[in-house]
């Protein structure tokens, strides 16, 4: 039997995630369980709650009360968490490529941090996904692309994972080391400090470019608790990695992001 870890939205949230996030963006692999029995259509839902930073880059966390989802036709057509909608183009038993529009909360504020005051805000807004995971026994690689479409300057990020799952009873455990890169319009907006900036700002002046973002590692947590509820739980460990890491605006480089619900099964 294929053991498919669940899929939550990264971080940013990734969350997430993913998401944070994620979402996320936190990192996830595309919907990939099977429709209820006797049925195409597959429905989950439920609370729950994401945590994450409060801007790329920030030593607080800030905690997200947002309800989930797990919706799917046929395995072709869904929405998930931070995936508002999705299709696998591509399908099979054990791999999915296809399309999704995504939503994270990654934004920032000068109101956020005084550090921040003299900053430009940059907003939150939709993304499209584009992505592939194909699982090998309890093995599963993921890859995913996020492009910025609703012109907030959040440029575009790559991320590739891989987890290890296994079952305990009724506890689902999957956990795996990931990175995500990006571009320089993502890094210049969350990162940069131009000179005009960093007159406003008083930060030094911080120049850009593609590159690596984050190593991060995940760890998913899935419970069966009756044949109709589940709870699930999810953490993304990443630290920070070249521009992202050195820029005057990061606080910190732990980055965190985090995810827990409670779902119903109709």
């Amino acid at each position: 039997m294929r053991l498919a870890p669940p899929s939550i939205g990264y971080r940013s949230l990734a969350l997430a995630a993913g998401i944070a996030c994620g979402l996320l963006g936190f990192a996830g692999v595309a919907n990939s369980a099977e429709p209820q029995a006797g049925s195409d259509w597959k429905i989950s839902a439920g609370p729950g709650v994401y945590v994450f930073p409060q801007y790329p880059g920030s030593s607080r966390l800030q905690a997200l009360p947002f309800p989930v989802q797990d919706i799917s036709w046929k395995d072709r057509v869904f929405s998930q968490g931070p995936d508002v909608l999705g299709v696998n183009a591509l399908r099979g038993d054990n791999y999915h490529v296809g399309l999704s529009m995504s939503f994270d909360f990654q934004s920032r504020t000068s109101s956020d941090d005084a550090r921040l005051k003299g900053l430009p805000d940059v907003h939150y807004g939709p993304k499209l996904r584009l992505f592939a995971d194909y699982t090998w026994w309890a093995f599963t690689g993921s890859a995913a692309i996020y492009q910025d479409i609703a012109g907030t300057g959040q440029g575009m990020t790559a991320m590739a994972d891989f987890l290890v799952s296994a079952p305990f009873g009724k506890l689902l455990v999957s956990a795996g080391p990931g990175l995500t890169w990006a571009n320089g319009t993502y890094t210049r907006t969350f990162f940069g400090v131009t000179p005009q900036e960093s007159a406003a700002s008083g930060l030094p002046r911080y120049d850009t470019r593609s590159g690596l973002r984050d190593v991060h590692f995940n760890v998913d947590l899935s419970y069966q608790i009756t044949p109709h509820w589940s709870a699930s739980a999810a953490a993304v460990i990443g630290r920070l990695q070249r521009f992202a890491a050195g820029s005057p605006i990061t606080e910190r480089r732990l980055d965190l992001n985090g995810m827990a619900s409670v779902a119903y099964r109709f």
